[in-house]
């Protein structure tokens, strides 16, 4: 009978070891929850770029409006009958 409780004993303690020191433990599990959070955080970020994104996508599909718009901006396009007028700072010295 005393052996048997021993063994048992030993059993429990190797359970107890496996549960807050060995592999799946309560520590691992804790830091693989953190970085699961973390790449949650970064997946919401990269979504919400991706739905800005696909706005843009669609309206340069879309509309001519946007069209111009970027064509305006990013290549300084002017339409026939407009001026066109660059404003220049002086350097500070």
């Amino acid at each position: 009978m005393r052996w048997l409780l021993v063994i048992l004993t030993l059993f429990f303690l190797l359970l107890q070891y496996r549960l807050w020191v060995g592999e799946g433990s309560m520590a691992q599990r804790q830091v693989l929850q953190h970085k699961v959070d973390i790449q949650q955080e970064e997946n919401d970020v990269l979504h919400e770029r991706n739905s800005i994104l696909a706005g843009e996508v669609s309206d340069l599909k879309d509309g001519l409006e946007s069209v111009e718009e970027r064509a305006r901006t990013d290549l300084g396009m002017v339409k026939e009958g407009e001026t066109f007028y660059m404003v220049v700072d002086k350097e500070q010295k």
